[in-house]
């Protein structure tokens, strides 16, 4: 069962809340790098560990966050199951509280939904030190803030995590990959092209040349895809490695940009990698980040840094959004104590 430190988690942040000092979350820290630095009071999440319920038949299973992803992973697996979302770990010390703090999501992503569709309920410790819950573990509808979803991607600015309750998935009884000859745009063209056909298309990529599909599913399914569309078979492996960033085309970039795009824009950039039918993109150039961002946000995407050096890490919020931003952080921490820049620098 782990160990519940709750209690403790809520006098620290009382505390703080009354003396108004800022506190930094820490977990595994295998995404530090995605985020400014954090200032403050280290809370340090690590300890607050197990699987409080999990229910196979259910497809549902709630964690404490300091637990290591991997744990997570390997007790879904024991059930032939998994986080069907696919979450990057970074490291061996992930936890799935930074895993849901910072809502990554991996290959799966545009055929199986975001960390954020698989959300069914959290517990989470506000700017004021008050333990709260929300949502359960039952997909249903809900009115107002769907605050676990809310919580997915906030990176710690809105509350401490300390328990998350999710939607798992069986694995898929078959899984093959294909490769085929391509460059970048007949890549795209062909993912979209195949997006339109009821295939069991569970992963798409293109790097070095290679324009990548993988198929998931039932057997029968998934040979007759696989002959349908053609191509050699490749090794499954290849989709850790686009997942964890180690594959060959960005594993030793020291400058690193996701681009979010829509999945057929024309962008005037060299992407060595692209995913998700090409609406994720990864950007190793040189080019100045103003520019950058502006060729990415007249397609209507946004640009991410993952390494190296830039003013944002962040895309800048528009007006609006940064106004709706500032309420909801408002709402949940009013003295404006967790993560203190970390997301944005307003913030």
């Amino acid at each position: 069962m782990g160990q519940d430190i709750t209690q403790t988690l809520v006098e620290q942040i009382a505390q703080a809340h009354q003396e108004a000092r800022p506190l930094a979350i820490h977990g595994g820290g295998t995404k530090g790098f995605l985020g400014h630095d954090l200032v403050g009071e280290v809370v340090d999440i690590t300890g607050h560990q197990g699987i409080v319920n999990y229910q196979p038949v259910e497809l549902v299973m709630t964690v404490r966050a300091g637990t290591p992803l991997a744990e997570v992973e390997a007790a879904l697996a024991e059930k032939g199951q998994c986080l069907a979302f696919e979450p990057p770990s970074f490291g061996s010390a992930a936890t799935i509280g930074g895993t849901i703090a910072t809502g990554l999501s991996g290959p799966a992503r545009p055929y199986t939904g975001s960390a954020r569709d698989f959300m069914l309920g959290v517990r989470v410790i506000n700017g004021q030190g008050q333990a709260l819950r929300f949502g359960g573990e039952v997909m249903k509808n809900v009115a107002g803030y769907d605050v676990s979803r809310l919580m997915t991607a906030s990176h710690g600015s809105l509350g401490l995590i300390t328990e998350v309750s999710l939607k798992v998935l069986p694995v898929a009884k078959s899984v093959k990959t294909l490769a085929t000859s391509a460059s970048a745009n007949e890549a795209i063209a062909l993912f979209n092209r195949l997006a339109g056909q009821p295939l069991p298309i569970s992963a798409t990529a293109w790097a070095e040349g290679q324009a990548y599909i993988r198929l998931s599913g039932a057997a029968s399914a998934v040979d007759a895809a696989a002959k349908q569309i053609g191509g050699e078979l490749a090794d499954n492996s290849v989709w850790a490695s686009l997942k964890e960033l180690t594959h060959n085309s960005v594993a030793e970039q020291s400058t690193l940009w996701r681009l979010s795009v829509p999945q057929t824009a024309s962008l005037d950039l060299d992407c060595p990698l692209i995913e998700w039918g090409g609406g994720q993109r990864w950007y190793t150039g040189d080019a100045p980040e103003q520019e950058l961002r502006a060729k990415v946000e007249a397609v209507g995407g946004h640009a991410t840094l993952y390494r190296g050096q830039a003013e944002r890490v962040f895309h800048p919020l528009n007006p609006a959004m940064s106004a709706l931003h500032s309420r909801i952080k408002h709402s949940f921490d009013p003295k404006a104590l967790f993560n203190v820049g970390r997301f944005h620098p307003e913030f």
